[in-house]
């Protein structure tokens, strides 16, 4: 399987977890992040001014907060395709897990 090479060149915010990301190819997502904002890494975004702290980084090509968090340009790029679903599930069975 060919991994996508793809980069994030730039965000914006549009409500409290949700960024308009946009890509090296021209296209962009609206995501919601917040049903993925659990865990280790994700939980800690769920403070709104953690979240607030995202940063494009310029060696890796996407989006990255202090605490470590971050996620695959190909993973957000096809956020609406699936993987920003499947990762929510992952998320929930997490929080089951720890309950």
């Amino acid at each position: 399987m060919k991994h996508l090479l793809i980069k994030v060149v730039a965000f914006e915010r549009v409500a409290s977890y949700t960024l308009r990301v946009t890509f090296d190819d021209g296209t962009a997502q609206t995501i919601n992040f917040e049903p993925v904002l659990s865990g280790h890494y994700f939980g800690p975004l769920r403070d709104p001014a953690l979240f607030k702290q995202v940063r494009l980084d310029s060696e890796v090509h996407t989006l990255i907060w202090p605490n470590g968090a971050d996620f695959d340009p190909a993973t957000l790029y096809h956020w609406h395709r699936g993987d920003g679903a499947e990762l929510a599930e992952r998320a929930k069975r997490r929080e089951k897990i720890a309950a």
